[in-house]
C-alpha cells in the first residue's frame, strides 16, 4: 500500500521548517562565535534565548507537518501562531541583544517579546486541545 500524499499546505509547512532549520542554525553560529566581540555576556546569553526557542518550535512545525492526524485546519493556525511567535519573540530578543551595535533604539521592542511568549503558549494550547478532540 502507497503512503498518502502529502498535501502542498503540508508541504509547505515542513518545507518553511526545513528552511527556519536551517536559518536558526546560522543565527545560532553568528550568536557563538561573531556577537561575543560585540555584545556583552548577558547579551549574548539572551540571544541564545532566542535561538533556542526559535529551534524548539521550527521542529514542532516540522513534526506537525508531518503528523497525519492533526487536522488541516489546525495544522493551519498553529503554523501561523508559531511563526508569529517566532518572530515576535525570538526576533525582539535578537535585536535587544543587538541594541548596542545598531543604528537605531530598539529598546520600544521590549514589550513585544513576551507577547511572542504568550503566542507560543496559545499555539501550543490550540494544538493541545484539538489533539485532544481527534477521535
Amino acid at each position: 500500500m502507497l503512503p498518502e500524499p502529502m498535501s502542498d499546505y503540508h508541504k509547505n509547512i515542513v518545507v518553511t521548517a526545513t528552511a527556519l532549520a536551517a536559518l536558526t542554525i546560522a543565527i545560532g553560529a553568528f550568536g557563538a562565535h561573531g556577537l561575543k566581540q560585540l555584545v556583552p555576556s548577558e547579551e549574548v546569553a539572551s540571544f541564545e534565548t532566542g535561538v533556542r526557542y526559535q529551534m524548539y518550535h521550527v521542529l514542532a512545525l516540522f513534526v506537525i507537518g508531518l503528523a497525519r492526524p492533526i487536522g488541516h485546519d489546525t495544522k493551519v493556525w498553529v503554523f501561523r501562531i508559531f511563526l508569529l511567535a517566532i518572530v515576535l519573540f525570538s526576533g525582539s530578543i535578537y535585536l535587544l541583544a543587538l541594541r548596542s551595535v545598531l543604528p537605531i533604539d530598539v529598546g520600544f521592542l521590549g514589550p513585544i517579546t513576551p507577547i511572542g511568549g504568550l503566542l507560543f503558549i496559545v499555539g501550543w494550547l490550540k494544538l493541545g486541545y484539538e489533539i485532544r478532540k481527534l477521535k
